[in-house]
């Protein structure tokens, strides 16, 4: 599975159906690309097509139950994967990245939580709103 089959997949479970044309923004590629890779998780299994339940006339791309186990599979595959190769580290270098681990995760959900905020208006725009 190519990687950006895989990301588009575990957007999908991440954040629900969405547009063919959001996809392909949110994965940077253009919209004939996702068509093609949407068709081909589509033959696969792995993702469907479904209606927009607020507007009919508005298809979905939806990760179906295989897709998800899919990701499950390749995701436990990398976790084994990179616990071997921890495990081959002196115990120094095991403890040194630990203490690592300890300080960088919070970073990395810190900067995770604040990608998923919307960007916020540029400075004098009016959202329509009152305060």
């Amino acid at each position: 599975m190519s990687f950006t089959a895989a990301s588009t997949l575990a957007r999908l479970e991440r954040e629900g159906p969405v547009r063919l044309t959001v996809l392909a923004v949110a994965e940077g590629v253009t919209q004939p690309s996702m068509t093609q890779l949407v068709q081909r998780l589509e033959r696969q299994g792995l993702a469907r097509r479904i209606s927009d339940e607020g507007d009919g006339r508005v298809t979905l791309v939806a990760i179906t139950d295989a897709g998800r186990a899919v990701l499950s599979t390749r995701r436990q595959a990398r976790d084994a994967r990179l616990a071997d190769l921890v495990a081959t580290l002196p115990d120094d270098d095991q403890r040194a990245l630990d203490a690592a681990m300890r300080i960088v995760a919070p970073l990395v959900q810190r900067m995770l939580a604040d990608h998923r905020q919307p960007e916020p208006l540029p400075e004098g725009r009016d959202t329509g709103s009152e305060q």
